[in-house]
């Protein structure tokens, strides 16, 4: 198992999107320049380097026991190493680095929370599940609980001291929230919330002795559908530390990600608060879920970053066969690396371009987000919320699947090895497969572009992603030294304009050929999006001589030659809306 943090990659990609003057122009992130982030995330990655990659794959091997008869109700058992490496990680402040100083937090960045969260997710991504969903119910606490809740719950919570989760999913709806049924009923001070959810991501475990269930129901009196679903906060244990009665009744057996608890839970009359208004849940539940939905975007990053480094390990080792060329033949051996051999080094270059393109993206809209929230400028604000907003169903659907494509990729390169379990590249793949899922599907990604994104405030939210790219584009069309890229971003702006006047056309006169389209229009806007940050990588290494700065180079025009031809394709794969999809009968299938 290979695995070494992308540290100069994070410093590159900060440098390229001119991070230090980002954090200059927000007061409570002016301590927190290049150097500050990177000698952070260098401790961070030291660590899990040292301590918690061997752990990914003993874990996926023994995975976790549940103790139907435990002392105070059902348990689950993780490995007995989770809890000294859990505390390691509390220790090294990762969980509440980016959390607010006034409930404990360091006050950072979140895009040094994402800096973070890749080294996390690489190292062991079933373990870092429970600190990273706990970050979004943090967020919902502190955007929607009142002072008390806050009070009360975040210090433990951001410190890492208890852990969080989102309790939404029940036997009869997934996506379609509006059918939940789990009731809250009003008490004096409190409300009594029975029900059950299930695919909860460390409902139970034992790392930490609370865990705050953030927990979706309805009111006695709620209206039918979304409109009548409230959030409550629902701790495992109360203030006299007795146990709530929210147990775990059973886990689910998957096919990755092993040693992550998936509980299915039971409410019988727990004790809940209400966090927010009545009958606005679905309001704070998305400030879980876009937050999750950007972690599960950065799984497909981190998983694509160590299947590659693991990959390019084996193809720099393994001999077979003979170079085509005979100058690149080694004489004094009977084969050559693998690694001389182009149809390697075509699923070697796939990766790495799409991977370090991601990576840019998941960190740009990383400070998009701080800028929309923390920003003095109210223009500045809105048009970062925008860009974030659109950009949140790209980067979970196109970097979970790209991520997962990748693995698969990265195991072929190993041939039959890869697909056997004494090399790592089979889990990874495992692991990753659940990210095109939960947090809504792909699918759903794409209908949330299509159906929401494209048409909130008027079309606001592309409009302003397409002006930002004009005007690069117009900066810089006259640099012939980086004209490649400029022409495939030119190119790839005018497939996504054109694709979306057809849908916008389509669209309005039959949903069904925005909906057959939406999967398509989502990876042609993705496509955009990466050629966009190759276009200012190629920019930011214009002219530079240092290796690193000459790498990007051919790994971006590598990405222009072999991408971009998939734009006309998406667009025409959009344009031919429901076509022959829809036709067939139901029997016919």
């Amino acid at each position: 198992m290979v695995y070494k943090s992308p540290i100069a990659d994070f410093k590159y990609n900060l440098d390229m999107l001119g991070y230090n003057s980002f954090a200059e122009s927000i007061d409570q992130f002016k301590d927190f320049d290049t150097e500050t982030v990177i000698s952070v995330v260098e401790q961070v990655a030291k660590f899990n380097e040292q301590e918690m990659v061997d752990s990914n794959k003993k874990a996926d091997r023994e995975g976790i026991v549940y103790i139907k008869d435990g002392k105070e109700g059902p348990e689950v058992k993780t490995p007995d190493y989770f809890k000294p490496l859990y505390q390691s990680v509390i220790e090294s402040g990762y969980i509440g680095a980016s959390n607010p100083t006034e409930y404990g937090g360091g006050g950072a960045p979140f895009a040094m929370g994402i800096l973070n969260g890749e080294i996390g997710i690489a190292s062991n991504m079933a373990f870092y599940m429970g600190p990273g969903l706990s970050q979004g119910a943090i967020k919902a606490i502190l955007k929607k609980g009142n002072k008390e809740l806050k009070d009360k719950y975040l210090p433990k919570m951001i410190s890492g001291e208890w852990m969080g989760t989102m309790c939404l999913t029940e036997p009869q709806c997934g996506t379609d929230l509006g059918l939940i049924r789990s009731t809250a009923t009003p008490e004096e001070d409190y409300y009594k919330l029975n029900g059950q959810k299930i695919w909860i991501s460390f409902g139970e475990h034992d790392l930490t002795e609370n865990i705050i269930h953030l927990v979706l129901a309805r009111l006695p009196d709620a209206p039918e559908g979304i409109k009548g679903i409230s959030l409550f906060l629902v701790p495992k244990r109360l203030d006299d530390n007795s146990r709530n009665p929210i147990f775990c009744g059973g886990l689910e057996h998957k096919l990755g990600i092993i040693s992550s608890p998936t509980c299915v839970m039971n409410m019988d009359d727990a004790r809940g608060w209400m966090i927010g208004e009545p009958n606005k849940g679905m309001e704070a539940m998305f400030l879980m879920m876009n937050d999750a939905r950007l972690k599960v975007g950065l799984q497909g990053v981190a998983m694509s970053e160590i299947a590659y480094q693991n990959a390019l390990d084996f193809a720099k080792n393994r001999r077979q066969m003979r170079s085509v060329v005979k100058d690149k033949q080694e004489s004094d051996a009977k084969a050559d690396n693998i690694i001389v051999h182009p149809d390697v080094r075509r699923m070697l270059m796939n990766v790495k371009s799409t991977t370090e393109a991601m990576r840019s993206l998941c960190i740009y809209t990383s400070m998009k987000i701080d800028l929309a929230e923390h920003h003095p400028d109210d223009s500045v604000r809105e048009t970062a919320e925008d860009f974030a907003a659109i950009m949140t169903p790209i980067i979970k659907s196109y970097c979970s699947e790209k991520g997962f494509l990748n693995c698969s990729d990265s195991l072929q390169v190993l041939g039959g090895s890869g697909f056997t379990k004494e090399y790592p590249l089979e889990q990874y793949m495992r692991d990753v497969r659940i990210a095109l899922i939960y947090e809504g599907t792909n699918g759903i990604q794409a209908l949330d572009l299509v159906g929401r994104k494209l048409t909130m405030h008027k079309g606001r939210l592309l409009q302003n992603f397409q002006k930002e790219v004009q005007q690069f584009i117009n900066e810089n069309k006259d640099n012939e030294n980086i004209s490649t890229f400029i022409k495939a971003l030119e190119a790839a702006v005018k497939e996504v304009m054109v694709s979306t006047m057809w849908l916008m056309q389509n669209g309005m006169q039959d949903p069904e050929n925005a909906l057959s389209s939406a999967s398509d229009y989502l990876n042609l806007v993705a496509l955009t999006s990466l050629t966009y940050m190759w276009a200012r990588m190629a920019k930011f290494s214009d002219g530079k001589n240092e290796p690193q700065h000459k790498t990007k180079i051919k790994t971006g025009t590598y990405f222009i030659d072999k991408f971009i031809p998939e734009l006309q394709m998406y667009s025409k794969k959009v344009q031919s809306g429901k076509s022959t999809l829809m036709e067939m009968e139901v029997e016919e299938f």
